[in-house]
Formats: structure tokens, sequence, C-alpha cells
């Protein structure tokens, strides 16, 4: 699995999907069960922080505010705290955050070999059967995969 080439192809799949949504449509709810547009993309910027938490940790950072939080506070507080933090940001502010903080986690990645991303443990409180493949998969790829679907189906109803 090259960990580079999914990061980049679900930040293709994001930005395919929502680039061209005219901002009228961002702040609609029911997208994602009371969710709009714009809090599902405050959501995957929470988890976008996250995983560079995650994999930041990896190479022995310390400050780990994201995913502090997330082990802290568990899902849905997590998610509400998140989406709240960022509701009264324009869509733009929304894009460039996420572009900003996508670019961040790709850097990081990229400087982590491609053995530890396969090596099971390496997040204990994830799972010690699970490796970092997996939660890039399934936390970040898969994930966004799940809202860019929620997304579509609302873009067809338009």
């Amino acid at each position: 699995m090259n960990v580079n080439d999914i990061l980049k192809y679900g930040n293709l799949m994001v930005f395919d999907t929502v680039s061209d949504l005219d901002e009228q449509y961002w702040g609609v709810g029911g997208v994602c069960g009371v969710w709009s547009v714009q809090e599902i993309m405050a959501h995957l910027i929470s988890f976008e922080h996250l995983l560079k938490d995650v994999l930041s940790s990896i190479s022995g950072e310390e400050e780990l505010p994201t995913l502090n939080a997330y082990l802290n506070q568990g899902d849905e507080d997590f998610n509400d705290v998140e989406v709240s933090k960022r509701k009264n940001m324009s869509v733009a502010e929304i894009l460039e955050e996420y572009s900003t903080t996508q670019a961040i986690v790709a850097e990081i990645a990229q400087k982590i070999p491609a053995e530890v991303f396969r090596e099971n443990g390496t997040i204990p409180w994830y799972g010690d059967e699970y490796c970092l493949n997996d939660f890039v998969v399934y936390t970040n790829y898969a994930h966004k995969r799940e809202h860019v679907a929620q997304i579509n189906v609302y873009r067809d109803s338009l």
C-alpha cells in the first residue's frame, strides 16, 4: 500500500466533490444527520488534525492537542467541539484549513518509512493488532469516502 497515494487521492476526492459547490448550499443541514456540507468539512478538518497528531506521535512529537482531545472526549464530544470551532468560518476559510492541514499530513507521512506504516501496535490506543496503514485507510480515506458519498447524494437533490 502506498500511503502517500491514499492521502493524495482521498484529498482529491474531497476537493472534486466540494470545490464547485455553490456557497449558498454549504450551510443547508441534513446532508449527514443534521450536518451541512460546511459542518461535514469542519468534521473532516478535525480528522486531518487528528491524523497529523497520530503521525507526529510516531516521530516522537509530544504536543498532540487533537489526538489528546480525541482520546479524552470520545467521538461524539470530539465531533461536537471540533465542528463548533469552525461554525463561523467562511467556505474559503474551511477549504484553506482543510488544504493546509492535509498538506502538513502529507509532508509528515512522507518522512515515515513504509515499514513503520505496516508495523502492528505502533498506535496501541487504536489496538495492538492494527498498524498505521489501517488507521489511514479506515479513519481517513474510508471516512472521507463515506462523507463524500453523502455530499454527492445531497448534490444530486439540488
